[in-house]
């Protein structure tokens, strides 16, 4: 059966790991010592890695693992500024782990170079929900900072993402939850949903135990960046930015919010 485990890395970054039987593919691997201790503890082989986007604590472990495991595959954007990735992937590109097509979606904001690897089709022989692996643009109850891209950019990207079936597994890379919740709180108080998964999260924490996969519907529920259409988000913005009408808008004034939250 296919299994997604995460491994912990730096404070707070999750290297995603895909293993079924004695093989593996890790996402994102910023470091390479962890993730080679996952794979001894649990006797795996490592067959591949996948890269979201080109930031060091995503990409710093690539050219270590490659070497000591001889990958013939690293997937990752089409940015010649990462080193050791072997197959250069856009929009509209599959690819396949263990025998399970993954779709390829640009979701620039974060960075220029993003990508999603989204699997619609993952329950259909490892028991698995859709999945996505969804880097530093969607994580749970926020988003990535946008150090390249512009806010329209993110706006679309994370429609995109919104688009995607409701039950679909979000595996984002940061332990961000927390503190996401908190300024999910502040925007809308009286979310009953959001006052629930910030109660649940924290019982998590205090057992040291991830809150991550989250699925689609929860952040649909909870995520501010993702409401942004909804009336008390809408109203919470515009006290202190009344000229944020348009979604867009409204998602900027968010997004800056947060940046000083």
């Amino acid at each position: 059966m296919l299994s997604i485990e995460p491994i912990a890395a730096f404070k707070d970054n999750y290297i995603w790991c895909l293993h079924k039987g004695s093989e593996a593919w890790i996402v994102d691997p910023g470091d390479a010592d962890p993730v080679e201790a996952f794979l001894a503890e649990h006797n795996l082989t490592l067959n591949g890695i996948l890269i979201t986007h080109h930031h060091h604590d995503h990409t710093g472990g690539v050219v270590e693992l490659a070497r000591r495991h001889s990958l013939k595959t690293v997937y990752g954007p089409r940015n010649p500024s990462i080193a050791g990735i072997t197959d250069h992937l856009s929009e509209g590109d599959s690819i396949r782990v263990f025998g399970q097509e993954f779709s390829v979606l640009e979701i620039p904001g974060h960075t220029l170079d993003h990508i999603a690897y989204f699997s619609a089709d993952a329950g259909s022989t490892g028991g698995l929900p859709p999945t996505l692996f969804c880097g530093d643009t969607l994580f749970a109850a926020g988003c990535g900072r946008l150090f390249e891209g512009s806010a329209e950019q993110m706006y679309r990207s994370l429609q995109k993402l919104a688009n995607l079936p409701s039950t679909t597994a979000v595996y984002c890379a940061h332990e961000y939850t927390e503190a996401n919740l908190r300024f999910a709180l502040a925007v809308e108080p009286a979310n009953l949903a959001t006052q629930q998964r910030a109660a649940r999260t924290a019982t998590l924490r205090e057992m040291l135990k991830p809150t991550l996969p989250s699925t689609l519907q929860i952040e649909l529920e909870t995520n501010p960046f993702l409401r942004v259409d909804a009336t008390a988000v809408k109203d919470a913005v515009q006290k202190a930015d009344p000229n944020s009408t348009e979604n867009v808008q409204i998602f900027a004034a968010l997004r800056s919010w947060k940046d000083h939250f």
